[in-house]
């Protein structure tokens, strides 16, 4: 059977079609990314400040706040909660692609692949994203 006949996301991985421990659809993900990066704005706001009106050769450290902060977030929540804040309220975790604990370079890989924005939207058959497959890593549902 190849990639393209499978009847769910996941099958060829051994993961269920729904429900705990299924392949984390887009939808979960999307929202996932948008209330972490909101929560790393927030946070970059508060410690960094935000001039709406600064150019960006002027605002200097406060134009990239938010990106280091959602990094941050990333690399530190995962292997302690195994999954980011967006993850774990949507339901989902991060695991190692046949299940365990991701570890503590792992998620600094997929972070680093996620912020490129590319690696993130170039899926396989399994709906897992590039930064994943580099990684190691899946996202399921919980």
């Amino acid at each position: 059977m190849s990639a393209t006949d499978n009847d769910y996301p996941g099958e060829r991985l051994g993961m269920p079609e729904s429900g705990s421990g299924s392949i984390a659809r887009p939808g979960r993900r999307i929202g996932a990314l948008l209330i972490d990066y909101a929560a790393a704005t927030i946070i970059a706001t508060a410690f960094f400040g935000y001039d709406q009106f600064a150019l960006p050769s002027e605002a200097g450290l406060s134009l990239f706040a938010p990106m280091m902060v959602f990094v941050a977030l990333q690399v530190l929540f995962i292997p302690t909660l195994g999954g980011s804040p967006g993850h774990r309220i949507l339901g989902m975790r991060l695991q190692l692609l046949h299940g365990g604990w991701a570890g503590l370079w792992r998620p600094i890989v997929r972070t680093l692949l996620l912020a490129l924005v590319i690696p993130a939207v170039v899926w396989d058959a399994d709906q897992r994203g590039l930064h994943d497959k580099a990684a190691g890593t899946v996202l399921l549902r919980g």
